[in-house]
């Protein structure tokens, strides 16, 4: 089929030609912003899940839907080794410049005057024009929870002012440190109990309800994690099939099942595969020989774009650790069990384990036990056979 018109987008948070299967949570997610606008404010809206399931794409929607009613946004994809807090104060900068060009000037002037103070507190903040003076005694104590709280209620009160909200949309929530997620948790809940229009949404692996819950024992209480997965065989037939029925092409059931059955319902190995069919098929419509002819060339796909770039940042130990995993199966494992593979003790590995929490790789579903974050992790390295010493 023609190339240029494949309606397929494998991609890291690309949006899918159709997103089938998250209109609850998009609806949810409606009311929860509707309610903030109207001096409401209930919980952040934070979905959790694997790689490959689509939070990035649903994080993007919330921004849009949000854009689109006029509120202000800013996107930040956490950083894990820059500096949260100056990426935080550059977007902020940006709406706080768009608000001084409105009818109500004082707010804005206030917020913007107090985030002059916190940019001073940062490493690059002199750096960051703002046009305005520092406001003495907001967000210059060099404490980021106190710090953080004094920007964000003083934006929230500009963006009341003007009659509109903020949204914060920040991915890969984990990556931020205790410090910084303790202080957004604490920044957020005091814009809540001033009832003020600001909302958090997010997206992030399944240990972060864990590492905020550490991080503020109120979050717990103050956001929501909504847990995303793969897609059912119904939805994950209409993710394939939706799209090429608008350009008039058709799969066969059979390869429809194969499909699903290749990749276990996953968002961005369905659009993978999608891709690869589309441009490996002669004609319409799709069949399951088409679906097996390009196999070879999707798992290479998948082992270069999705498995190797996460593999090659680990050491050999982090490696090794993962490997018997892998040999135990699809998981969750014991951390002991584990361990006695690895011929160790629990407490020699626990640093190891740790290191690739920090690093997205595995997270813990219930306490003493490990489980990947990426889908199919455990097939691709034993299929590869990517063995290190350790």
């Amino acid at each position: 089929m023609d190339q240029l018109t494949n309606p397929y987008r494998p991609g890291a948070g690309t949006p899918p030609p159709a997103l089938i299967g998250r209109d609850d949570i998009i609806d949810r997610f409606g009311v929860t912003l509707r309610r903030t606008l109207a001096g409401r404010p209930g919980k952040g809206f934070i979905p959790i899940g694997l790689r490959g399931v689509g939070k990035t794409v649903l994080l993007n929607r919330f921004v849009s839907i949000a854009s689109d009613e006029g509120i202000k946004t800013a996107f930040i994809e956490s950083p894990e080794s820059a500096d949260f807090a100056s990426l935080l104060a550059i977007r902020l900068r940006r709406i706080l410049l768009e608000m001084s060009a409105g009818a109500f000037k004082a707010a804005v002037s206030k917020a913007l005057s107090a985030l002059r103070s916190f940019t001073l507190q940062l490493p690059d903040g002199s750096s960051i024009a703002l046009g305005v003076d520092s406001l003495a005694g907001y967000g210059d104590s060099g404490i980021l929870s106190e710090d953080l709280t004094d920007v964000l209620v003083s934006v929230g009160e500009a963006a009341a002012q003007q009659n509109t909200g903020l949204l914060l949309g920040i991915d890969e929530i984990q990556y931020l440190t205790s410090e910084e997620l303790g202080a957004l948790i604490a920044a957020v809940h005091r814009t809540t109990q001033l009832e003020l229009p600001v909302l958090l949404v997010g997206a992030g692996l399944p240990q972060l309800p864990g590492l905020a819950g550490d991080a503020k024992s109120y979050a717990e209480r103050l956001f929501e994690f909504p847990e995303i997965g793969s897609l059912s065989p119904q939805q994950a037939r209409q993710a394939l099939a939706l799209p090429a029925a608008e350009l008039g092409v058709e799969y066969e059931a059979t390869a429809l099942d194969r499909l699903v059955e290749e990749s276990h319902g996953y968002p961005y190995f369905l659009q993978e595969w999608g891709y690869h069919v589309w441009d490996g098929s002669p004609r319409s419509p799709i069949t399951v020989e088409d679906v097996k002819s390009v196999r070879a060339g999707v798992a290479a796909t998948l082992d270069r774009n999705f498995f190797l770039v996460r593999l090659n940042r680990l050491t050999p130990k982090e490696k090794k650790y993962l490997q018997v995993m892998a040999k135990l199966g699809p998981g969750p494992h014991r951390s002991g069990e584990i361990a006695a593979c690895l011929g160790a003790k629990v407490e020699s590995v626990a640093p190891r384990r740790s290191a690739l929490i920090t690093k997205g790789m595995i997270y813990s579903p219930s306490h003493g036990t490990t489980a990947f974050t990426v889908p199919l992790f455990d097939e691709f390295l034993r299929r590869t056979g990517k063995e290190t010493s350790a």
